[in-house]
């Protein structure tokens, strides 16, 4: 495991923009609304060859009654105990409040090495009130601005100097993305704290409680994957708020970046028409797909007819792409949460299927011949032989023969049915090409 460093600190004092400066990224959303952070976002810093783990975690905020920010207090707790170096980040335009103290005295009391980050100091005279920070007692206050990067790089050499151990775990690319979709509060979040089986990702009844796209490395029972909680996604209408804009943002980016991506449908709502919104997102970037219809607790009829009904309702609203698994899940009582990383696992091996030329051939030239393309204008299309690119990121089949510009939608359809009757293509789009030969 390689060393982590928590970024922790009051809201507004600039974690945030700290986060993105040290991870060279724009991964955390920064707004001057205080309290835009509430979950843990993880980035990687890499400094002078040494690499390393940066979490940014939510303002801490004492006595108050606001739901969100109980479990703000929640989360950078954990992230104190997770860390091996803490980053306090204090205001010098403000100087010392009430709530800095009382940071502080938690850090103190943690034995964590704590580094004093005095951000804000963006001109020499900023820099002279920095030392008001001596008082809370834990020792020299680094001068940084995170808006322009000035004092950053000393920081990091300070932070590096921290370590006690070394690196020892890469970033992999190459390990399967699973991306959890879905409409505002369809049960993301208890998912993914479900199957990761700790409080990693806040959980409210209220909608929108998930802003950023959080990447968690899921490595049990023989599973390695990442998986993604998203910012729940809702029509270009309803969205009221700067912030809200940018996690649907981020949102679309997780479905872009991800290999298979588990759609949740509430139970208690149905399929609705947002839903369907995100389907096509789905299909737009030619993702994998699980349906997980979640909540499935709180539904009274759950008998095999019931069953059924949901099952042919979500095939007929999502048609025509129809060979999907469903599965009925409940994130409270965990019933059924591992079969969906089962299923998730299946869809990514599905989508690296490879068919012999050979084979393909055998199966699809006798299909062709029952069944020939519709002759167009007098002219008849003859397709010859059939072939599957090795390198593509989806399941890609060309088709070779004298009137590809002939051939229409419909035909192709017919051809991917074939394909999907004998080889296990469930959850993952196909891609038909014609070529002229």
């Amino acid at each position: 495991m390689g060393n982590l460093v928590a970024i922790v600190g009051r809201p507004n004092v600039g974690k945030s923009t700290l986060f993105n400066r040290l991870t060279q990224s724009r991964q955390a959303i920064v707004n001057e609304t205080a309290g835009t952070t509430r979950d843990r976002q993880y980035g990687k810093v890499d400094w002078e060859g040494r690499e390393f783990s940066i979490v940014d975690t939510g303002g801490w905020v004492v006595n108050s009654e606001d739901i969100f920010e109980e479990e703000i207090n929640k989360q950078v707790a954990i992230a104190i105990e997770e860390a091996d170096v803490v980053i306090f980040v204090v205001d010098v335009t403000n100087g010392t409040t009430d709530l800095d103290d009382h940071v502080a005295n938690i850090l103190r009391r943690s034995k964590k090495p704590v580094i004093l980050a005095a951000n804000k100091s963006d001109s020499n005279q900023s820099q002279y009130y920095a030392a008001e920070f001596y008082k809370l007692g834990l020792g020299d206050p680094v001068c940084v601005s995170a808006i322009n990067g000035s004092g950053t790089g000393d920081l990091l050499d300070i932070i590096v100097s921290k370590f006690t151990k070394e690196d020892t775990e890469e970033f992999e690319s190459d390990i399967p993305r699973f991306a959890v979709v879905g409409r505002p509060n369809a049960g993301k979040s208890s998912i993914v704290n479900a199957f990761i089986g700790e409080e990693r990702n806040i959980v409210t009844d209220i909608a929108g409680t998930t802003r950023d796209s959080i990447y968690t490395r899921y490595n049990k029972f023989g599973f390695d994957f990442y998986l993604v909680d998203t910012a729940g996604i809702r029509k270009k209408g309803k969205v009221s708020e700067e912030l809200e804009y940018y996690s649907i943002i981020r949102s679309i980016r997780a479905i872009e970046n991800s290999d298979v991506c588990i759609l949740m449908i509430d139970a208690t709502r149905g399929i609705e028409g947002q839903d369907l919104n995100i389907f096509s997102l789905i299909q737009r970037n030619r993702k994998g797909l699980v349906v997980c219809v979640n909540k499935w607790d709180l539904v009274e009829d759950k008998s095999t007819a019931a069953i059924k009904t949901f099952e042919n309702a979500i095939r007929n609203r999502l048609a025509p792409f129809t060979d999907f698994p469903i599965i009925f899940t409940s994130a409270i009582t965990k019933q059924r949460i591992y079969k969906v990383l089962d299923t998730a696992i299946e869809v990514y091996k599905n989508r690296k299927r490879i068919v012999p030329t050979s084979k393909l051939n055998e199966v699809m030239l006798p299909a062709i011949e029952a069944y020939p393309p519709p002759a167009t204008k007098g002219k008849y299309v003859k397709i010859k032989y059939v072939t599957m690119l090795k390198e593509a990121q989806i399941p890609s089949f060309i088709f070779f023969c004298n009137l590809p510009q002939w051939v229409k939608e419909p035909y192709k359809r017919y051809l991917e049915n074939k394909i999907r009757e004998t080889w296990n293509y469930c959850g993952t789009p196909i891609n038909i090409f014609m070529r002229e030969k």
